[in-house]
C-alpha cells in the first residue's frame, strides 16, 4: 500500500496543479475574448472618428495614402490607425491574461511593446501632418518662384519639400527612439556629406553650372528691363525740366 502511495503521489500533485491552473486558464480565455470584442469596437470607433474629421482627406493630400498603396496595401492612413488601436487593446488583454497565468516574462515583453505603440501613433501623426506641411510649403515656393520669373521653379519647390520631409522623418524617428540615436546620427552625417559635396561641386568644379543656374533663376532680361525703365524715367525727368525752362 505504501508503494502505491509513492507511485500515485506525483499523479496527485499533477492533478492538483491542473486543478489550480484550469480556473486561471478559463479566466485568461474569457479576458482574451472580451479584449478581442473591445478591440474590434475600438478599431471601428477610431476609423469612423477619423473619417468624420476628414483625416483621410488630409492624409491623401499629404501623399501618405499614395505611398501606402505603392507599398502594396489597399488600406489608407485612417484604417492603419484603426489597426494600431486594435492591437493596443489586444496587447492589453494579453498582458492581463498572461499576468493571471503567472507568466511574468511574457508580460514584461508585451508591456514593452504596449509602451512602444503610443510612440508609433505620435510618429505617424508627425509624418502625416509634416508631409502635408511640406507639400504646402513646396507648392507655395513653387508658385512664388514662378511668379517672380525665377527659372527652375519646380525644382526649387521640390527641394524645399524634400528638405522639410527629411526633417519631419528625422523628428519622427527621434520620437520613436529607435537605435539609441544611431539612425539620427547616420542621417545627419549623410546630410552633411551631401551638403559638402554640393558645395564643393558648385565651388570648385561647377562654376559654369552655378553661373547658368543663377542666370536661370535671376534672368538678365528682368534686370535690363528694370535698368531701361529707370533710364527712361530719368530721361523723362530731364525733358520735363528742359520744357519748364531754367529757374528764375
Amino acid at each position: 500500500m505504501q508503494q502505491i502511495d509513492v507511485v500515485l503521489e506525483p499523479v496527485r500533485g499533477l492533478l492538483l496543479q491542473i486543478g489550480v491552473f484550469m480556473p486561471r486558464l478559463a479566466l485568461a480565455v474569457v479576458v482574451l475574448l472580451v479584449g478581442w470584442l473591445l478591440a474590434k469596437g475600438f478599431r471601428l470607433a477610431v476609423v469612423k472618428t477619423l473619417r468624420a474629421l476628414n483625416f483621410h482627406v488630409l492624409s491623401e493630400r499629404a501623399g501618405v495614402d499614395t505611398f501606402l498603396q505603392q507599398g502594396g496595401t489597399d488600406k489608407d492612413t485612417a484604417a492603419l490607425f484603426g489597426l494600431i488601436a486594435y492591437w493596443l487593446v489586444i496587447l492589453a488583454a494579453l498582458i492581463v491574461a498572461f499576468n493571471g497565468l503567472g507568466l511574468t516574462q511574457v508580460t514584461d515583453l508585451l508591456g514593452r511593446v504596449l509602451l512602444f505603440m503610443p510612440r508609433l501613433l505620435v510618429a505617424m501623426l508627425v509624418v502625416v501632418f509634416g508631409s502635408y506641411f511640406a507639400g504646402f510649403v513646396g507648392g507655395a515656393v513653387h508658385g512664388y518662384s514662378r511668379s517672380e520669373g525665377i527659372g527652375d521653379a519646380e525644382l526649387i519647390g521640390r527641394l524645399v519639400k524634400y528638405a522639410i520631409m527629411a526633417f519631419v522623418v528625422l523628428l519622427a524617428v527621434d520620437h520613436l527612439d529607435v537605435g539609441g540615436g544611431l539612425i539620427q546620427q547616420t542621417f545627419l552625417i549623410l546630410l552633411a556629406g551631401v551638403v559638402l559635396a554640393l558645395a564643393l561641386a558648385f565651388g570648385i568644379g561647377g562654376k559654369d553650372l552655378a553661373a547658368s543656374a543663377i542666370a536661370r533663376w535671376f534672368p538678365r532680361e528682368r534686370a535690363s528691363g528694370d535698368a531701361d525703365a529707370t533710364s527712361d524715367h530719368r530721361a523723362a525727368g530731364r525733358r520735363s525740366g528742359e520744357i519748364d525752362g531754367p529757374p528764375l
